[in-house]
């Protein structure tokens, strides 16, 4: 598999992505993102833009022949409307049989490195559930102890250098107040199970670098 960044906001390139297979696919037929995929190899002459750029469905009456094929992974981001140093992680969306690889957290922090080339300092995401909070910790972010308006926790990190791999013990106490968040609200499963297996526990190792 390959991980490749195929354009930058406000003029990124449109994905086709099959709704059956991806959560949030019709974010991703906007042309005002950037986008970044991870692809099966072999794959670079598929064509990132079969979509109509103001289709924002998630259905359809579209044949398998219509979505951009190969893609395993992709991640929608585009700058902060006040802050030209922030880049917003807006959607990531992992094929439902490529899920427990990883894909999502390595293509995020790929992605990093590339955005702070561009003049971005920092990288944010504001996450709803407490997989996708871990999963960006694998990414190397972490909880700024903000939240949205919709109840989603905003976490941040650097865009330049590459963070350390192995538990951040000092940030412990940040990660598990995160995930307390989210106990007050009382889910459901999978995700109570969750909670409930990681308390007491610190951040998770990030994603290795050589491995993006």
């Amino acid at each position: 598999m390959e991980f490749v960044v195929l354009g930058w906001p406000p003029d990124g390139p449109t994905l086709r992505l099959d709704y059956r297979n991806f959560a949030y696919a019709g974010k991703f037929v906007m042309s005002n993102t950037g986008k970044a995929v991870v692809r099966e190899a072999g794959d670079r002459e598929a064509d990132p833009t079969l979509a109509q750029p103001e289709d924002d469905s998630d259905a359809g009456d579209n044949d398998a022949d219509d979505y951009d094929a190969g893609i395993l992974a992709a991640l929608a981001f585009n700058a902060d409307r006040t802050d030209d140093a922030t880049l917003w992680y807006r959607y990531v969306t992992v094929h439902s049989d490529a899920k427990g690889e990883e894909l999502g957290p390595r293509l995020a922090a790929f992605v990093a490195p590339r955005a702070a080339e561009r003049g971005y300092e920092r990288l944010r995401i504001a996450v709803n559930n407490p997989f996708a909070y871990e999963a960006m910790y694998k990414a190397g972010f972490e909880w700024t102890g903000e939240e949205t308006g919709v109840a989603e926790l905003v976490l941040e990190r650097r865009a330049d250098g590459t963070p350390a791999t192995g538990p951040r013990d000092a940030d412990a106490a940040v990660y598990r107040s995160g995930l307390e968040r989210f106990r007050e609200r009382d889910l459901g499963e999978p995700e109570a199970s969750f909670l409930r297996n990681r308390v007491g526990v610190g951040p998770p190792d990030v994603c290795d670098p050589a491995e993006t």
